[in-house]
């Protein structure tokens, strides 16, 4: 067993915002980039329906833009809730145990105090709602115009409807606006 000396609480804590702080960085880029991969997925699926001349392949799109989403949504959540436990629980201690009150990280709180803070995350989530919701809304109403129709493929395009909507709502529910 390796000597206890050199470990204190706040050197523990110091490793572990180390640790959140590397998860949050790694999260926000992998976020991000699945914007691009859903662009990519939008693209690919509307150029082959439209080569095709096949309006059931916009099916697709709302699968892809689903999966994709629900993805962009935990990484998201679980950005902004590493964000809060470091502002709220995690730098408090470490304000303690350095005998200062608060969280010796002011960044943690200071951009979140922006008097446009509001104004920017209803435009982001408004702006994640376009890939996420329109898009593969626009998709479904082509289908619905354009497609050849049959039970099926209108079945599994009012299932997919629900799963488009239920992904806005949350969307709408997670965008984090208050400061």
């Amino acid at each position: 067993m390796a000597p206890t000396g050199d470990i204190t609480i706040g050197k523990l804590l110091m490793a572990e915002y180390d640790r959140v702080k590397e998860e949050q960085k790694t999260r926000i880029g992998f976020r991000d980039n699945l914007l691009y991969v859903t662009l990519a997925a939008m693209v690919t699926v509307l150029f082959g329906a439209a080569q095709a001349h096949r309006a059931e392949l916009l099916l697709a799109l709302p699968v892809a833009t689903c999966v994709l989403g629900w993805t962009y949504l935990a990484n998201d959540q679980k950005i902004s809730a590493i964000g809060r436990y470091v502002r709220t629980d995690l730098g408090p201690r470490l304000g303690d145990l350095a005998g200062e009150p608060g969280s010796p990280f002011g960044w943690e709180a200071t951009h979140r105090s922006d008097s446009r803070r509001k104004q920017r995350k209803i435009i982001q989530c408004v702006v994640d709602l376009i890939p996420f919701g329109a898009v593969p809304l626009a998709a479904l109403v082509a289908f619905w115009l354009y497609g050849a129709g049959g039970f099926w493929p209108v079945a599994a395009s009012l299932v997919e409807l629900a799963a488009v909507a239920a992904l806005a709502a949350q969307i709408v529910v997670y965008a984090e606006s208050a400061p």
